[in-house]
């Protein structure tokens, strides 16, 4: 795959050249930086990425009252995780007590 050093865009090959479909630039293919490239067939499927749970080696708490009814517990495990594409963080709160699990709102 190649994109466009004048647009950003990805090229396409025509013969022994990367086209741009967006700005028409074009630029010589370069059979050693193609034979670099990755193609789907090298690539792999390491499965569904491991999720970290909140109390995982955690041994702080914090005082933040659960919202599950059948519980009254005041105490809490607290962690920051990031949201995905990295804006910003949202703390997960795991109750002591039952194990009921949130974030804060």
């Amino acid at each position: 795959m190649q994109f466009c050093d004048e647009c950003g865009s990805m090229m396409h090959t025509e013969g022994d050249t990367w086209v741009c479909r967006s700005c028409e630039n074009e630029e010589s293919r370069d059979s050693q930086a193609e034979a670099a490239m990755a193609t789907q067939d090298e690539q792999r499927d390491d499965g569904v990425p491991a999720v970290a749970d909140a109390t995982q080696g955690s041994t702080e708490t914090m005082q933040e009252p659960c919202p599950a009814e059948d519980c009254d517990s005041d105490r809490a495990y607290s962690e920051l995780m990031p949201k995905p594409g990295g804006s910003y963080e949202v703390r997960l709160f795991t109750c002591v007590e039952c194990g009921h699990k949130w974030r804060e709102s």
